[in-house]
């Protein structure tokens, strides 16, 4: 009886058949599984892996951070800030435990001196197992290294092999995470978890196998074919009428209804998660007219709204603000007079946004994608539950900085929004507040105020409006301990110091 062939994964398809030729790539016989011949082992040449790290850090280092990507001793970085690849990989590939091991030459260097920081990434290997593998590395963070630890973790599940130049054999796209180590590596400011860019491996047999494995004999024959039915069976005779439609009148409370007036409401909305947490390694943020924090952002409670839900419109403004401070970067934002205006499958999320420069007003700060939203009141409540959400261009300006652009740009997705509204007295809204009420952080003693003077001399220490300077009366130790090396998982724009007013 034929031996059971294990699932070909990267590991099991990276050695070449030598009878086959050089350029035919396929799965090698399993001498491990024969109990005969210890199992061989394939050197592989000429690797090259395709990897940016993460796309949003690229352009945070020389976007706001105003610092450099340095790609050398072998590795290069393809252009307009483009990924990296590390080359000449060398290694082997183990026949009977189906595991590669393929370590690359190159190092990338990311440093800023505006925000203190200098990392190195060096000595990568790609590690295989299976259907799961890791990215390793050395990482040096200000001159402290840590080596060999698994800054990513690969899942292979899924991903087929391709034949890429010369005949080398291609995974393309391999989903990359990052590993707790990871996030220590570049202190904390990512976690583990977070997506990563996808990574493309490519590998060469560099020889024949030292050992050739026992031969797993092929079955001897083909299962038996299922015999083809030879005639179709007798249609269904389609019916010749519809039947008469009977309209079923409409419960006027308790299930779902047509909305109509609104009593009440809320929003859920945390704005963008990694800038949340990027504020949080080193300011904070504080609540104010009603706002609440919940255990995914912040509750905004309802001013005014009107909904219709037979023509899927609904238009809602909500009260309360959050305002984000960094002293040390310079940060002082406070996001307040939240609308959000529905019509079908499309909506937007205007705010005003104000900063020590001012406030611009009425900002269109997100489209929303209600293509899966239900407009229809379930318990006398219309809920539009976390709705994707989108930068426009105008609100990606909003983090633009007279020193460097906007890390963000239109299209890049933020926090989803919850709307809560309810169509008759007294429904209970769903969820509640979800938080304690508390205000987040250590950015603030209180309340902000309404008016959009209210920032003007509260940030760096009485500078009568100005905001402070990046990193400038920081030491880099500090400024690197905080939130100087990464902008957490895509925060991209938070430098906002003596941004453009709009």
């Amino acid at each position: 009886m034929a031996a059971n062939r294990r699932p070909i994964t990267l590991a099991a398809a990276v050695a070449t058949a030598v009878t086959l030729g050089a350029t035919a790539l396929t799965l090698p016989a399993l001498a491990a599984d024969s109990g005969n011949a210890a199992a061989p082992q394939v050197e592989l040449k000429d690797g090259t892996l395709d990897w940016g790290f993460k796309e949003s850090f690229r352009k945070y280092v020389t976007g706001m951070a105003a610092g450099k990507i340095e790609a050398t001793d072998g590795a290069k970085q393809a252009a307009d800030n483009g990924v990296f690849t590390f080359t000449d990989g060398k290694g082997t590939y183990d026949t009977g435990t189906h595991a590669t091991d393929v370590a690359f030459k190159g190092s990338v260097r990311f440093s800023s001196t505006a925000h203190g920081f200098d990392i190195k990434v060096a000595d990568v290997k790609v590690r295989t197992k299976g259907t799961s593998g890791a990215i390793q590395a050395d990482v040096s963070l200000n001159g402290t290294a840590q080596n060999d630890i698994d800054v990513a973790k690969l899942d292979l599940t899924g991903i087929t092999p391709g034949t890429g130049e010369g005949g080398a054999m291609t995974y393309k796209d391999i989903p990359a995470t990052l590993t707790a180590d990871g996030a220590k590596a570049f202190n904390g400011m990512y976690k583990e978890g977070d997506k990563l860019d996808p990574a493309t491996l490519s590998v060469k047999q560099g020889g024949a196998p030292t050992e050739k494995p026992t031969e797993t004999p092929k079955p001897t024959d083909k299962p038996t074919e299922t015999p083809k039915p030879t005639a179709k069976p007798t249609e269904t005779p389609k019916p010749t009428a519809k039947p008469t439609a009977t309209a079923t009148p409409k419960p006027t409370s308790g299930t779902e209804q047509p909305a109509g007036e609104v009593h009440d409401g809320s929003l859920a909305w945390g704005v963008k998660e990694s800038f949340r947490r990027y504020i949080e390694s080193g300011g904070g943020a504080t609540l104010s007219g009603g706002a609440e924090k919940n255990d995914n952002g912040y509750d905004f409670p309802y001013a005014k709204g009107d909904v219709d839900s037979d023509a899927k419109k609904l238009d809602a403004s909500f009260g309360g603000a959050v305002r984000f401070q960094y002293k040390a970067h310079g940060i002082d934002m406070k996001f307040s007079d939240i609308k959000v205006a529905a019509s079908g499958t499309k909506g937007t999320l205007t705010v005003d946004v104000t900063t020590p420069k001012g406030t611009n007003n009425d900002v269109k700060f997100a489209t929303l994608d209600l293509s899966k939203a239900s407009y229809t009141a379930k318990d006398d409540v219309v809920v539009l539950d976390k709705v994707p959400a989108a930068f426009t261009a105008a609100g990606a300006k909003q983090f633009e900085s007279e020193d460097a652009p906007s890390g963000y740009k239109e299209g890049d997705a933020i926090d989803p929004v919850t709307v809560a509204l309810a169509v008759a007295d007294g429904a209970q809204l769903p969820g509640g507040s979800g938080g304690t009420g508390d205000t987040a952080g250590t950015g603030g003693s209180g309340s902000t105020g309404g008016g959009s003077s209210d920032l003007g001399g509260s940030v760096g220490g009485g500078t009568g409006g100005s905001m402070a300077s990046t990193g400038a009366s920081v030491p880099t130790g500090a400024l690197l301990g905080t939130a100087g090396v990464i902008v957490a998982a895509g925060a991209g724009a938070v430098f906002v110091a003596r941004r453009r007013t709009s």
